[in-house]
């Protein structure tokens, strides 16, 4: 019996954008660098999800939108959070996502995703060093508010 036991080919690079890197102090910083990847008119629209990530020093390497949902939710997959920080190298990221509503309170839901992305990112030694909840006029830190 022949078995054929190739699999596809995964190809991993790596090309920053930047030639001097952001860095993020505070969550204040975090959120005014991820207030303006939301297209004009879209954060009180529906949810997105994106993950910003950092280096060693604190400094941007990029972000990417994780997941885009409903008004009221969006779904985070935990694998495609933890793949992305690992394929930029990153030693630590900040979740964030969008409440359309511009409730800056955490829902169950919230506090669920944060702690399941940081357990399973502490196996990696990724840091997860706040998650944001934004809004147009403000935002909540899980890290200022001693939630993560």
């Amino acid at each position: 019996m022949d078995i054929d036991y190739t699999v596809g080919e995964v190809e991993l690079s790596y090309k920053p954008k930047f030639k001097s890197l952001h860095k993020i102090v505070s969550s204040e910083d975090a959120y005014k660098y991820l207030l303006p990847t939301y297209k004009e008119g879209t954060i009180c629209y529906k949810e997105y999800f994106k993950v910003l990530f950092l280096n060693q020093a604190n400094q941007v390497l990029g972000y990417t939108l994780i997941s885009e949902g409903g008004i009221t939710e969006t779904c985070a997959d935990i694998r495609v959070i933890l793949q992305a920080a690992l394929l930029t190298n990153s030693v630590a990221i900040i979740l964030a996502h969008n409440h359309p509503s511009g409730n800056l309170k955490p829902s169950r839901q919230d506090m669920e995703i944060t702690k399941q992305v940081k357990d399973t990112a502490r196996l990696m030694r990724i840091s997860v060093t706040d998650h944001l909840i934004l809004t147009d006029v403000g935002y909540y830190s899980f890290s200022d508010e001693g939630q993560l």
